[in-house]
């Protein structure tokens, strides 16, 4: 059986990396930009969501967000995870 164990911090880095850019891309794709993004999210620091898009200092998008940022982006939270 596998176990949380088996995955290295490599593997979940990768993952946050490929999950920002996929947020990325899909905001890029809408075009909208970072001061309506922000809004629309209720943030007010670009730098938080910037750095977790590309995921800088280990900073990342958590469930709520992503699940915020589908709504707004209008797309399937899916297309997050997708490689």
């Amino acid at each position: 059986m596998r176990t949380a164990e088996d995955l290295s911090e490599d593997q979940i880095d990768d993952f946050y990396k490929m999950i920002g850019a996929n947020v990325k891309k899909k905001r890029m794709k809408r075009v909208l930009h970072n001061s309506n993004y922000l809004n629309a999210l209720g943030h007010k620091s670009v730098r938080l969501v910037s750095q977790s898009e590309l995921y800088l200092k280990k900073q990342h998008f958590n469930i709520k967000h992503l699940y915020q940022i589908a709504y707004i982006l209008d797309c399937d939270i899916k297309d997050f995870f997708s490689k």
